[in-house]
């Protein structure tokens, strides 16, 4: 993840065009803050991450070192906000717009970091710079260059008598979109500039409120 430092495991392990899959896999969930008035305030956004990834953090950090998949309550202070260390431009890989327009988001608020059967889970908060009527918000979780992968499948959570819904990604289409776009380009610039495709690959939130 482009927020992170970056790590020597990952780097010994992605050769030229890694970047052609997804090589970190985040389960993710949502919690919409949304007033009786139905304004959109603030997302809860919940990231678990795959066991390999986990353990790459796990080693980088020095951390588990008795390998049984959980930490001590001094290790898992050293964890907190590990993955909210953002680097300069980064967005979040968390997308909202209304009408086709981008929402701002403020920067992260850690809300809590654990570890179970190896994996670590965080969740943290983004308060919108500006609060928006939430009814038609459109909300994706993606990594621009596709190598992360997210899939929103820890829970949907809408306040403020809204609700939400999940629509998955047309795979075809998404697979079909690579497969133009690295045609379009040469060999050598796929190598080392893979196109950004991960918005197509990304499940879509929509918001309604009201009958």
């Amino acid at each position: 993840m482009k927020h992170l430092a970056p790590l020597l495991a990952l780097a010994l392990l992605a050769p030229a065009g890694a970047a052609a899959h997804p090589h970190i896999f985040v389960d993710t969930g949502m919690k919409l803050v949304v007033t009786d008035g139905g304004q959109l305030q603030a997302v809860e956004i919940t990231w678990a991450y795959d066991e390999f990834y986990s353990l790459l953090i796990f080693e980088d950090r020095g951390l588990d070192s008795d390998f049984d998949g959980s930490l001590t309550a001094g290790e898992l202070a050293q964890l907190q906000g590990f993955d909210l260390a953002w680097s300069e431009g980064f967005q979040g890989d968390t997308y909202l717009t209304l009408d086709g327009e981008a929402l701002g988001l403020g920067a992260p608020e850690h809300l809590s970091t654990e570890v179970k059967d190896g994996r670590i889970t965080t969740r943290h908060r983004r308060v919108l710079t500006q609060p928006q009527a939430a009814d038609g918000v459109v909300i994706k979780a993606y990594d621009p260059t596709y190598y992360t992968a997210y899939t929103v499948n820890q829970g949907l959570e809408v306040s403020g008598g809204c609700q939400g819904s999940i629509t998955p990604p047309n795979l075809d289409q998404a697979y079909t979109l690579v497969e133009e776009l690295l045609y379009a380009m040469p060999a050598e610039q796929a190598e080392e500039t893979y196109p950004e495709v991960g918005e197509a690959f990304a499940d879509t939130v929509r918001v309604s409120c009201g009958a």
